[in-house]
């Protein structure tokens, strides 16, 4: 006999009969009712192991997915951390063209400033000048009003009198 029997083998199974053995029909019953829950247990486990092939195949296809889920995610966390890293550098790139800019527009402002002081110191200078000019105009013209009003006064004495004819 062998070591696994099939619903089918059961089935045909007979027994020799001896006096005083088993009922024939009861051994009969008894082995069509082994036959059919072995025919149903078998049908159930291969029913069962195609089962457990289809979740396999399902359990290898969500691992798959699973690998290429944490695949994505983790070179998104990648790009991620070159994104902030590239922002990082763009900023810093800014802040310090910001600075070179505001120090561009620092030194214009002190030379504009600077010129700006020239420029007064010019003007203040140049207003000493022209007073002292005009002071020195209104010296030399009162001087001379005063020897015109010397010379037109006849009454006073040695003074000649000018004909302008």
């Amino acid at each position: 006999m062998k070591n696994k029997l099939t619903p089918l083998e059961i089935h045909q199974q007979r027994f020799s009969v001896r006096f005083r053995g088993y009922n024939t029909s009861e051994v009969d019953f008894f082995l069509d009712q082994v036959s059919e829950t072995l025919e149903l247990m078998t049908s159930e486990a291969e029913a069962l192991r195609e089962k457990i092939r289809q979740l396999n195949l399902e359990n290898q296809d969500y691992r798959s997915r699973e690998e290429s889920y944490k695949r994505v995610m983790l070179n998104s966390q990648t790009v991620l951390e070159q994104m902030k890293e590239n922002a990082r550098k763009s900023s810093e790139v800014i802040v310090a063209q910001a600075e070179v800019d505001a120090d561009k527009i620092i030194q214009s402002a002190h030379n504009k400033l600077e010129r700006m002081h020239d420029e007064v110191n010019e003007l203040k200078r140049q207003q000493v000048q022209f007073r002292a000019q005009m002071k020195s105009m209104i010296e030399a013209h009162s001087v001379l009003l005063e020897m015109t009003q010397i010379e037109l006064d006849p009454k006073e004495e040695g003074v000649r009198q000018i004909d302008y004819d």
